[in-house]
């Protein structure tokens, strides 16, 4: 009877075990390539954060209307700091898989992206949300 406790044992054991074994680790040409990716990231956040200024200034008048004259270039200022922040510290730590695994600090990673205008949906009375006609005011 002992044995067989063990040789149950052993057969639970193995059979829980062997799929953990199974995984793959990532390739190093792949962690390279990410690693390079957030470097080059980082660097170009840092060489392309004084472009904040004329997006956010752009967008904060585009979504807010004249208010957004004085607010934008507020905005703009803070972004670029904070753009330029970020991009330094990807750089820096481009080796680290952290966050996510190499994933952006910063949403939209680049400063060219982001300038489309939000979609706007439209509810029915039925409760479904259609996209918006251009035309269309909210």
């Amino acid at each position: 009877m002992r044995g067989f406790a063990w040789f149950l044992a052993l057969t639970l054991t193995l059979s829980c075990s062997t799929p953990l074994l199974a995984q793959d680790e990532p390739k190093a040409e792949f962690i390279v390539e990410k690693m390079a990716y957030k470097l080059a990231r980082g660097v170009t956040n840092v060489a392309t954060s004084i472009v904040e200024l004329p997006k956010q200034s752009y967008l904060t008048v585009r979504d807010r209307g004249d208010v957004g004259y004085v607010i934008g270039p507020l905005k703009g200022i803070g972004m670029t700091l904070y753009r330029a922040f970020i991009g330094a510290t990807e750089a820096v730590f481009f080796a680290v898989p952290q966050p996510g695994y190499y994933d952006p600090m910063i949403d939209p990673d680049f400063v060219w992206k982001g300038w489309d205008a939000p979609e706007r949906t439209t509810v029915t009375e039925s409760g479904e949300t259609t996209p918006a006609a251009q035309g269309d005011v909210q």
